[in-house]
């Protein structure tokens, strides 16, 4: 029987791995709206009156942050964890048909194909992530999550994307990280990755311009279309 071939050194692997880091909500998976919906229902419910204009530019923070983002810091941060709550149970409502976005799975089937190690990197976690993942059908191209439970600043913080990458050995600068909000990209910004923006999540190409976006693509289904000229060529 051929022997098979020889595994190269840990040290020369993370010179050859290359590592494509998602977020999930808004770049994949089509979420963004139910999640601004869910979080101004949660905000009204406890007697917050919170345009939804400012609701969606704060989609993409972890929950603390975001109704930091909304509230301020002179809030009564007593009331951060009710609200938490309510957003996971109204939000809760849809986990059985979160739409992907347009060749979403496709996209990190290909890349997985071609050699990249997908990674997600989400401020979603348990029965959430659990129903995004489900959405994205996806899991054979997933080779790690980093998750909100695996770190202790969210996004813009640069934590999430370091442990993406720490989970699969991968240096910053083998790493593109793909995400839809400003939070995204400053986040890839910070941690030293390119960063990749989409359109889908919602928020204006200027605005993840200026955050940090090297590239910037419609939708997942306009990166795969574009993948050859991309910087995840």
């Amino acid at each position: 029987m051929k022997a098979p071939p020889a595994r190269a050194p840990a040290r020369e692997r993370t010179r050859m791995e290359r590592a494509a880091v998602f977020d999930v909500d808004g770049t994949l998976v089509d979420t963004n709206h139910l999640h601004v919906v869910t979080w101004w229902e949660a905000l009204r419910q406890a007697g917050h009156r919170v345009p939804m204009h400012a609701v969606h530019r704060a989609i993409g923070l972890g929950s603390t942050d975001l109704v930091a983002h909304l509230l301020g810091e002179d809030r009564d941060q007593d009331e951060d964890a009710e609200l938490s709550a309510a957003h996971k149970a109204l939000y809760g409502q849809y986990f059985d048909r979160l739409p992907p976005l347009r060749d979403a799975g496709p996209l990190l089937e290909r890349l997985h194909g071609d050699g990249w190690t997908v990674v997600l990197a989400t401020s979603a976690s348990g029965a959430e992530l659990s129903a995004l993942r489900r959405a994205l059908d996806a899991d054979e191209a997933i080779t790690a999550t980093a998750s909100a439970d695996d770190v202790e600043q969210g996004k813009p913080a640069p934590e999430p994307v370091q442990h993406a990458l720490e989970l699969v050995g991968v240096p910053a600068e083998r790493a593109v990280f793909v995400g839809d909000t400003v939070w995204d990209m400053r986040a890839g910004r910070r941690a030293g990755v390119r960063c990749v923006g989409v359109l889908c999540g919602g928020i204006p190409r200027a605005d993840l311009e200026a955050a940090g976006a090297q590239a910037i693509y419609a939708d997942p289904a306009d990166l795969l279309a574009s993948l050859e000229d991309s910087p995840l060529a």
